[in-house]
């Protein structure tokens, strides 16, 4: 998850055999944004971000050799991550917003 979130403000948990990490701070979808934007895969995200949503928070796989490697790869199943996915759940009151900017084209 650390490769996922960087360098963002985070608490981590640990509880029945799962780590939680939570962070409020908005640069912690950054590196989210930036992998989305640079490796082109925009619409892909954005079909797997809405699809995994229920009311104000989604969730999406991420798999979890590449998330290792510090590269974000969304997964439509779980068979697609060998070691099983990583779950990013994003959960806020503007989530439509945060959708639409992870995953919109620049203007021009």
């Amino acid at each position: 998850m650390m490769n996922i979130l960087g360098e963002a403000d985070h608490v981590v948990e640990e509880t029945q055999g799962f780590i939680r990490v939570e962070s409020s701070a908005g640069s912690s979808l950054d590196r989210l944004h930036d992998q989305l934007r640079d490796r082109q895969v925009r619409g892909a995200a954005r079909k797997r971000l809405l699809a995994g949503r229920t009311g104000k928070s989604t969730t999406v796989m991420v798999n979890r050799q590449a998330a290792t490697a510090g590269v974000i790869a969304l997964c439509d199943t779980e068979a697609e991550s060998p070691l099983g996915p990583v779950y990013l759940f994003v959960e806020s009151e503007r989530l439509d917003d945060i959708i639409r900017w992870l995953t919109d084209y620049p203007e021009g």
